[in-house]
């Protein structure tokens, strides 16, 4: 049976009926500040339908990146220490792409991890890290896939191919990830070029794609890249000092792209 919402008067009433103890601790709670509340951190940034549900898409800086999926909360490649994810739910996943600073923080994953977090890296980043985060990261290396808190990941080879920038990225070294989540599949790309991997994907629903010379990719090859996988949705990311226009001109509409150009770059 339902029973409607009580006035405070008629709460107070009740309250008394029941006794002073409770009448005490309903006057507390009727008369409480709401600031006192700690607030409920709720993830923001794009909403995309899919697949029935909805896929959060929220940038935080760089290559840094959170997505939200039914509940689930999904940290790619958090850096700059915890204050840039103080108003973000805690992580239930972490994806860690590669060694290189911008992408791996310890002190920053230290601080956001906790026993319940799952993080997944490649082998060679989880030789970098401290106790207890070791303990609860589970290595995944080029080609490999596993199914971790309910989401299918494919490690994706992620390396230069051009002369002197394979030292940046040498093969086999980084991971690019495919996440199945329920039937939609995000790509996220790491630090790479575009290599042959990357251009026979399939089916991707939302990808993020990196580009930045030297180190990664231009905006060309970028483009190029996303006009072979087609994703419905691509965003670039990691792009400092490229030109995002020139990027979205080249991907074009007639493939049935939607390049969305959000700011990784804003300050805090």
């Amino acid at each position: 049976m339902k029973h409607p919402q009580l006035s405070s008067r008629g709460a107070v009433a009740s309250a008394r009926r029941a006794g002073p103890a409770f009448l005490l601790f309903s006057m507390g709670f009727l008369l409480w500040p709401p600031a006192l509340f700690p607030a409920q951190k709720v993830l923001t940034g794009d909403r995309i339908p899919v697949a029935g549900a909805e896929l959060m898409v929220h940038p935080v800086h760089h290559a840094s990146v959170v997505l939200g999926w039914k509940g689930l909360v999904i940290y790619v490649d958090p850096v700059g220490g915890a204050g840039r994810y103080s108003s973000l739910p805690q992580p239930d996943l972490i994806l860690i792409t590669h060694a290189h600073s911008d992408h791996l923080d310890i002190d920053t994953l230290k601080a956001l991890a906790h026993e319940n977090t799952a993080v997944v890296a490649p082998s060679g980043v989880l030789k970098r890290l401290p106790d207890p985060l070791r303990t609860w990261a589970r290595s995944l290396d080029n080609g490999q896939a596993k199914r971790v808190v309910g989401v299918g990941i494919e490690a994706i080879p992620a390396y230069n191919l051009a002369g002197e920038r394979q030292k940046y990225h040498p093969k086999g070294r980084g991971n690019g990830y495919v996440l199945t989540l329920d039937s939609t599949r995000v790509y996220l790309s790491g630090d790479t070029e575009d290599i042959a991997e990357m251009r026979a994907l399939t089916n991707i629903h939302v990808a993020f794609v990196c580009m930045n010379l030297p180190y990664t990719m231009s905006v060309e090859q970028a483009a190029s890249a996303v006009r072979a996988f087609r994703p419905r949705i691509v965003y670039p990311y990691h792009y400092r000092g490229s030109d995002l226009d020139t990027f979205k001109r080249l991907v074009g509409t007639e493939g049935g792209i939607e390049v969305r150009l959000r700011d990784w770059y804003k300050e805090p």
